[in-house]
């Protein structure tokens, strides 16, 4: 009988879809997903059972027998599914640098001594707060309703705005400024690899829509964020971690402790080669980091086979989507393209300047750069995305 690896999820996300379903399949697991949206995980490989996976209580009482692994890669339930693990005596992360990681405040509080970064609950900040701030709730996502205010007026107004949709707490951050990358890593406990780095591109503020990301070499400050990494007790599994690096120094902007998302993660498997989604899975069941996981960077030139960008398409008004490519793959000479949409034709879209505007996201790995974005732009060219 084949060992139970219990998958813990909320919405349905192509990462769990398309990556770590199939990938447990082909390690030959029997996969569990427990889940609040069972409705939407219906297609999914394997049994759903519905659970409150906010609860690592629930979690526990839907684990029958002994399980190989209980694993999550979504951002709100790495400390629950971490609790479940620990209980179980299976390898997990820490709960607490899950916490940590996952709440903003916390966050900075742990690292005030490596990297002060000014930060206030966004109902009380002081007079003398460093403007301009970042407002963004405590635990959000996909930068949703995180907005640049420039003075207090100006965070009172956002302030009001953000809390007449939500009720979650709200913080108010020192802006960094600085050229933002994220960090890829992956540990097993005993060592953090870093799998490789990407160069981000936002939209002018008052938001931060992410526009682009584009492989590059880790920069020379990256032992900063490694360190800060450390502070925090990230180790385990994989870790999506975004930073500015701005006159010499890595300043951490929030750690996902999860693998990345946008399709940026079935990007970084094709661009080094490696069963990704697999030895993920694999540190989950004890298996320790061997060979085949190798380090991004040889004398700093990143261990990938070639050039990489993942480009989003953004809606740009509120309508409906009458017109849209479907999912493809496909060779553009040397260039591998894929485009995985994110809404349907039919789809009602409402302009929320976050990246839950996203239509879809095309990903292209060629040889160089040059070839990649010329073949990216015969692609956007080629295709029309109508709202109305």
């Amino acid at each position: 009988m084949a060992a139970s690896l219990y998958v813990v999820a909320g919405k349905a996300t192509d990462s769990v879809t398309h990556g770590f379903l199939p990938a447990a399949a082909r390690l030959g697991l029997d996969v569990v997903l427990l889940t609040d949206r069972p409705a939407a995980h219906a297609d999914a490989a394997g049994r759903v059972v519905e659970c409150d996976v906010s609860d690592f209580r629930h979690i526990i009482d839907r684990v029958e027998g002994e399980p190989a692994g209980i694993f999550s890669n979504s951002d709100f339930l790495q400390a629950p599914a971490a609790l479940a693990a620990a209980y179980f005596g299976l390898p997990g992360k820490d709960w607490r640098a899950a916490t940590r990681a996952k709440n903003k405040a916390l966050t900075r509080r742990h690292l005030a001594a490596l990297d002060p970064v000014f930060s206030a609950d966004a109902f009380h900040v002081p007079p003398d707060a460093p403007y301009p701030l970042v407002l963004k709730p405590r635990e959000g996502v996909a930068s949703e309703d995180v907005y640049l205010v420039r003075d207090a007026r100006e965070l009172e107004a956002r302030r009001g705005e953000v809390a007449a949709r939500r009720d979650d707490p709200l913080v108010a951050e020192e802006y960094l400024p600085g050229r933002l990358h994220t960090l890829e890593t992956l540990g097993d406990g005993r060592e953090l690899r870093v799998l490789g780095s990407y160069r981000t591109t936002v939209s002018p503020p008052p938001f931060f829509v992410e526009e682009r990301l584009e492989w590059a070499p880790p920069p020379p400050e990256t032992p900063q964020i490694l360190a800060q990494l450390d502070a925090l007790g990230v180790g385990f599994g994989a870790c999506h971690t975004e930073f500015v690096v701005h006159e010499g120094r890595a300043r951490i902007i929030e750690v996902n402790y999860r693998l990345i998302g946008d399709h940026c993660d079935f990007l970084l498997a094709d661009l080094l080669g490696i069963p990704l989604f697999e030895l993920i899975l694999g540190v989950h069941l004890g298996e320790p980091l061997g060979p085949d996981v190798p380090s991004a960077t040889v004398r700093g030139v990143p261990r990938a086979r070639g050039h990489a960008v993942a480009e989003a398409v953004i809606a740009d008004r509120a309508g409906v989507l009458r017109a849209a490519p479907g999912p493809m793959e496909f060779d553009d000479g040397a260039v591998r393209l894929a485009y995985r949409p994110q809404r349907a034709v039919g789809d009602p879209v409402a302009l929320t300047r976050t990246n839950r505007d996203y239509l879809g996201t095309v990903r292209a790995i060629g040889p160089a750069r040059d070839e990649v974005e010329a073949a990216l732009a015969r692609f956007r060219s080629a295709h029309d995305w109508t709202i109305a």
